[in-house]
């Protein structure tokens, strides 16, 4: 890659509009679907920015997703601490992805996802109690999004809820673009740590969780082994936790902040499906987009890239591409799901596993909330909020509301 003058990245959004990406993003989707950007020590990737070309980008098998690979486009310091190490199963590449694809597929299908439902009707009620008798206002964020996240993903997993601390504290260290490589170390350590002492239990007293089927699967020669599945435990806690909470965090405010479309769905609440995948759409929550990087030589938007070059796909921009969906700088609620072909949950062979449960999660969440509490409404603006902006996870640090 040339050293042409190339825009930072990640770039900040415009204060005191937090709800909006970055306009730099905008002007490079318009400009051209595959830019340079500069890197935090000075590299340069392409940054792909248009909803075709992202889907072309994250279903090519030329462009890899191991770390590991020189030229490899970290984000920050912080993330070039997984550089040297194995890959777990969202960095891995076909066939081994494959091989922890074909392990989890059966436990994330929609009917094993949708008999949760009522459990998890069940939860949102108790924690909206919770809400309720501590009287206005609250936190939404903390009473109920994240004990949401981190009850389910317990109950799947099989991992003691009073453990839930400790996998929240180490993931919010490990999300944060702001931390040392010494922190983010120490606090992969500690989770890796936390799990194989969990799996080794598992393996010894089995029980009717997602873990112990998990374990019982272990085959070292088939390349399934027990460091293999520490990962993918990990990456399971996370990706159950972070992402669903922030992206109801998001949807939420979102709404209180397009209040017509709040009303809409409280007129109109079968639309709350096609609601939630208009807040995946318009509040896509992976901030820093996905990398790769290329393995061979290839075209992307009439653009040459080489292999060795880093790549990343901006989300976030390309689910605001105005070629795909209608006015897309609006929040839709009424915007049929069905045509809603957005990206929030990656495209391709790594495309989110646990998408089925995130949508049932928050589906549960606004109908109980739209129900329960028509009159929501935030305490504050959401240019007065503090945001993750420093995390690739986006989202408030808190979520207060009166009603």
């Amino acid at each position: 890659m040339s050293d042409t003058a190339a825009p930072p990245y990640p770039s900040p959004r415009t204060a005191g509009h937090p709800l909006d990406p970055s306009p730099v993003l905008g002007q490079l989707r318009e400009r051209a679907p595959v830019s340079r950007v500069t890197l935090f020590d000075g590299s340069q990737a392409w940054l792909v920015t248009r909803h075709a070309e992202a889907r072309q980008a994250l279903r090519d098998d030329r462009l890899s997703v191991d770390s590991r690979t020189p030229g490899f486009p970290f984000l920050s310091a912080a993330q070039t601490e997984i550089r040297d190490m194995p890959p777990t199963f969202p960095r891995m590449d076909p066939p081994d992805h494959t091989v922890f694809r074909r392990l989890l597929a059966p436990e994330f299908t929609i009917k094993r996802m949708e008999a949760l439902r009522p459990l998890i009707e069940s939860d949102v009620a108790d924690l909206l109690d919770r809400l309720e008798a501590a009287g206005p206002p609250g936190d939404l964020s903390a009473v109920l999004t994240l004990p949401l996240a981190s009850l389910v993903i317990c109950r799947l997993l099989g991992i003691p809820y009073e453990d839930a601390e400790l996998f929240q504290s180490r993931a919010a260290v490990m999300t944060d673009q702001t931390a040392t490589p010494e922190q983010v170390r120490t606090a992969r350590m500690d989770m890796l740590g936390y799990l194989q002492q969990l799996l080794a239990r598992k393996a010894e007293e089995p029980a009717d969780d997602l873990l112990s089927r998990m374990v019982a699967q272990e085959d070292e020669a088939a390349g399934v082994g027990r460091r293999d599945l520490v990962g993918v435990a990990m990456i399971l806690m996370f990706g159950g936790h972070e992402t669903t909470a922030h992206s109801t965090d998001l949807g939420v405010l979102a709404l209180m902040d397009n209040r017509d479309q709040w009303e809409v769905l409280r007129g109109r609440p079968e639309l709350i499906p096609g609601a939630v995948e208009e807040v995946l759409r318009h509040q896509t929550i992976l901030e820093t987009g996905l990398p790769r990087i290329a393995r061979a030589d290839l075209t992307l938007g009439g653009v040459d890239i080489r292999s060795g070059e880093g790549v990343l796909v901006s989300l976030v921009a390309a689910n605001r591409d105005g070629s795909v969906f209608a006015d897309a700088d609006r929040l839709d609620v009424t915007r049929p799901a069905a045509e809603n072909r957005h990206l929030g949950f990656g495209f391709g062979v790594h495309q989110c596993l646990g998408q089925p449960l995130a949508r049932i999660e928050m589906q549960v969440s606004l109908a109980a909330l739209l129900r329960r509490f028509p009159g929501l409404r935030l305490l504050k603006e959401p240019r007065e909020l503090d945001f993750r902006g420093q995390m690739a996870v986006f989202g408030p640090t808190s979520l207060p509301v009166t009603w």
